[in-house]
């Protein structure tokens, strides 16, 4: 009599290899639970760089409309602040302007907003430097913004250049000797900016950031990954298949070499059948 075994519970630790390999490469390279918190953590940071960017590029294109109200605003600051032979060189100038030698509510606006757009952007390069550490290009990228930023940089000598055209929208004597380099701060950091989040996103860690399921992450944890369709188990026994296809060839080519040898080389006679009446 035949006893009917129903199988039971696989055993703990009889989970397929490659889901182990899988989830332990996914623990090892990300921390936290298979890294996931990190994952959604550093795609949610770079969202917020990209939606900062892009609020203050909008702020930045009010601003431009209003270009010549800026530059009627510093004109008559420094006139009031009989400061009208050197150029506006630093954003700690234009505060200083605003704070001590403003007398009316729209030189104060604009002004206002100019400085509100440099803090912006300044403390958007704050954020940039807590959502990847970078590597030599985006560094030098991101310094030289902080640099362009600092309230007592000296902006007299940098221009924007083309696309820009707020250098192209002064006279000769206010681009050369006035406010050539204030006008071209924002548009030149934002250029900047812009360069930067180009190059994060070609680094590798960003790949984890923009695709779903754990393609991506294996190959980013050097974690080979099976086809969802193929099971390991049946790779094994297809490979086993293979090798034994590839040996059983290998015997046949070796016989018929052997066969041929023999027919080629010395000659046996015909076969006799034993007794006396062999012929």
């Amino acid at each position: 009599m035949h006893r009917h075994v129903v199988p039971g519970p696989a055993p703990p630790g009889s989970a397929a290899p490659a889901r182990q390999q899988h989830d332990r490469g996914l623990a090892e390279f990300l921390p936290g639970p298979l890294g996931l918190q990190r994952f959604g953590t550093e795609g949610e940071d770079m969202n917020e760089v990209k939606e900062a960017l892009r609020n203050t590029e909008q702020n930045y294109k009010l601003f431009l409309q209003q270009q010549f109200t800026f530059i009627g605003a510093l004109q008559r600051t420094r006139e009031n602040a009989h400061d009208t032979t050197r150029p506006v060189a630093s954003i700690s100038q234009v505060q200083s302007y605003m704070d001590h030698h403003c007398n009316n509510s729209t030189d104060r606006r604009i002004l206002n907003m100019f400085l509100s757009i440099c803090n912006d952007l300044s403390k958007l390069c704050h954020k940039l430097e807590t959502v990847h550490s970078g590597n030599n290009i985006t560094s030098g990228i991101l310094e030289r913004c902080k640099l362009l930023l600092s309230h007592s940089n000296d902006l007299s000598a940098i221009r924007a250049r083309y696309p820009h055209d707020v250098v192209n929208h002064l006279s000769c004597d206010e681009a050369k000797n006035h406010y050539g380099g204030v006008v071209s701060l924002i548009p030149i950091v934002l250029d900047c900016v812009k360069e930067w989040v180009t190059h994060t996103e070609k680094l590798p860690w960003h790949t984890l950031h923009n695709v779903s399921g754990g393609s991506a992450v294996s190959e980013k944890a050097g974690i080979s990954q099976t086809p969802p369709s193929v099971r390991p188990e049946a790779q094994t026994s297809t490979s086993n298949k293979d090798n034994a296809q590839v040996q059983g060839r290998k015997h046949v080519q070796k016989k018929h070499l052997n066969d041929t040898e023999n027919h080629s080389g010395k000659l046996k006679g015909p076969w006799k059948p034993p007794g006396r009446h062999a012929f």
